[in-house]
Parts: C-alpha cells; sequence; structure tokens
C-alpha cells in the first residue's frame, strides 16, 4: 500500500516506521513548513497534523479521491462538513479520537460499565486524562468520547472541563512531561471506588491502529469506525 502521510510530527514519523516495517511504502508526506513525494500516488493518507490544519487535509484526500483516515482531535466542529464532502465524492473515511487497538477496546469496556452503573446513583463518574506538554487541546478527544459513551446512560446533562457542578460530567486535563497518553474513568461513593485505566507506553500503538484503518479502507467506500475495523459488536 502506497501511503500519504499528513501532518509529519512525532506520530507521522512513528507511523512511517512501522508502515515500512509493515511493507507499505511512504509515497508523500507533509507538515506544516514542507513537502515532499508525490500525493496522487498514494492508495490512502493517515492524517495527524494540528485542529488548524486537519479539515484542509482531509477535504484535500477526499478531492483527489484518496481514502483518509484522521486521527487528529480539536477539530470536530466542521466533522459533519467532512461527512457530507466524503459523500458527495463517494470517498472513503475514517476518524477516530484515538486509533490504539486497546483504547477502543477501552472504550466498549467503558460503555459496559456505564450501563452497569447507571442504577446505582450513589456512584459520581468522572474522567480524568493526562497527556504531554505539547498537546494542543484539552481535554483529548479520547477523554470526550469516553465522556459520551457514559453520557448515553447517565443522567447528567452534559461534560464540563474541571467543573464541581453536580448535574455535569467533570473531566479533570492534566499536561505533564512526556506522557503518552493516560485516561481513568472513576465510579466513587462515600464507600468506595471503581476505576478503570489505560495507560499507552508508547505511540506505536496508536500508530499500528492508524495504519490498520488505512489498510481496511481498501476498496471500500463510506464512513467507518474503529469498532468496524476492529470488529467490535456493538
Amino acid at each position: 500500500m502506497k501511503i500519504a502521510l499528513l501532518g509529519y510530527g512525532k506520530m507521522g514519523k512513528t507511523i512511517e516506521k512501522l508502515a515500512l516495517e509493515k511493507g507499505h511504502s511512504v509515497v508523500y508526506k507533509s507538515a506544516s513548513d514542507f513537502e515532499k513525494g508525490f500525493f496522487d500516488e498514494a492508495d490512502a493518507a493517515i492524517e495527524f497534523s494540528s485542529p488548524e490544519s486537519a479539515v484542509k487535509n482531509i477535504s484535500k484526500a477526499l478531492e483527489a479521491g484518496i481514502p483518509i483516515v484522521c486521527g487528529t482531535t480539536g477539530w470536530l466542529e466542521k466533522y459533519d462538513e467532512m461527512v457530507n464532502l466524503c459523500e458527495k465524492r463517494n470517498g472513503s473515511f475514517i476518524y477516530a479520537s484515538n486509533f490504539s487497538v486497546g483504547v477502543n477496546l477501552f472504550f466498549s469496556i467503558n460503555e459496559y460499565a456505564a450501563k452497569l452503573m447507571a442504577p446505582w446513583k450513589e456512584y459520581n463518574v468522572s474522567v480524568e486524562e493526562i497527556h504531554h506538554l505539547e498537546k494542543k487541546d484539552a481535554p483529548s478527544g479520547t477523554a470526550i468520547t469516553i465522556a459520551e459513551e457514559i453520557l448515553k446512560h447517565n443522567d447528567k446533562k452534559n461534560w464540563k472541563l474541571n467543573t464541581s457542578e453536580e448535574n455535569n460530567l467533570n473531566i479533570i486535563a492534566k499536561r505533564e512531561e512526556d506522557v503518552k497518553g493516560t485516561h481513568i474513568v472513576s465510579y466513587e461513593s462515600s464507600i468506595d471506588t471503581i476505576s478503570l485505566k489505560h495507560e499507552a507506553h508508547s505511540r506505536e500503538g496508536f500508530a499500528l491502529g492508524a495504519i490498520l484503518a488505512a489498510e481496511y479502507l481498501k476498496n471500500k467506500k463510506g464512513i467507518f469506525t474503529m469498532k468496524e475495523v476492529l470488529g467490535i459488536k456493538e
């Protein structure tokens, strides 16, 4: 598979390394300050850039008829616009707040736990996320996905960052040196606390998941999710 990398920071470089190890080739790569290769030769594009660049990069791929996998967060106010463009162009598109196989399994565990805990009103649920100092958006897209799955089965109205309001789900966002990504869901009562935790040890999990998603899009048209890529049933 010939891959275009839209965004060539730490994640883009990790994807390149693992893609080459899997026998793929990287025919194009770009960042804010450089462009190298031939975009139109790509069989799939993988996008890990910045919230400011994501929509432009996704549009570029869809307009060119190249399947696009996007892992950039912080731009989702334009998500429906990108879905409409994908449908208009009969394209292929996967967005995920996190491509790690482990995190996507965690998403399903989290939703199951939320269903299980729903009748037990004495437990207050919260979400905590910890990332590296360079991460621009807060809370993380992964934390938002976790919160949205909880809210489907909870009486809280919405999620809010660093809130003490009882009717909103509190997301605590922390930025620390060299943290790849940690997410913790806690159900706390006066008697005990139940916690679910996912901790990434390297960027390779995110990169491998993105490559899996790009491989999945081969010969497919439409909008897909990581649940479909991994065969996770609802």
